[in-house]
C-alpha cells in the first residue's frame, strides 16, 4: 500500500502543476496588441445589430478586454468608437453572457487596459 500512495502523490502534484497552466490560456488577452480581435480592428465606425455580428460584446465595469470611448468624430485609435446606422467598419451585438470581447465605457484613455 505504501507504493500506491507514492504513485498517487506525484500524479496529484502533476495535476496541480498542469491545472494553472491550463487556466493561464483561458486568461490570455482577447484583444491583441494591434487592437484587433479575429482580424477586426476595434476602432472606427460601429453598428449595433441583433443578429450575425462581427463581434459579441459584453459591457462590464471591471476587468475589461477593451476600454471604449464613444466619439462623434475621428474614431481613429484603439477603443474609439463612433456609433453609426450605415457603412460600419464592424458590427457588434451586445450580450449578457458568452461574449467575444468585454468592454468598459470610459470618457478618457480608451484602448487596452
Amino acid at each position: 500500500m505504501g507504493t500506491g500512495a507514492r504513485r498517487i502523490l506525484p500524479l496529484g502534484l502533476a495535476a496541480a502543476i498542469v491545472l494553472p497552466a491550463g487556466l493561464a490560456g483561458a486568461a490570455e488577452r482577447r484583444v491583441g496588441a494591434d487592437c484587433m480581435f479575429n482580424g477586426v480592428r476595434l476602432y472606427g465606425n460601429v453598428r449595433e445589430v441583433t443578429s450575425f455580428p462581427d463581434i459579441k460584446v459584453q459591457i462590464v465595469t471591471s476587468f475589461p478586454d477593451l476600454r471604449v470611448q464613444t466619439v462623434s468624430s475621428f474614431p481613429d485609435s484603439c477603443g474609439r468608437w463612433r456609433m453609426v446606422d450605415s457603412f460600419p467598419d464592424f458590427t457588434v451585438q451586445f450580450v449578457d453572457s458568452f461574449p467575444d470581447v468585454r468592454i468598459q465605457y470610459v470618457t478618457i484613455f480608451p484602448g487596452r487596459p
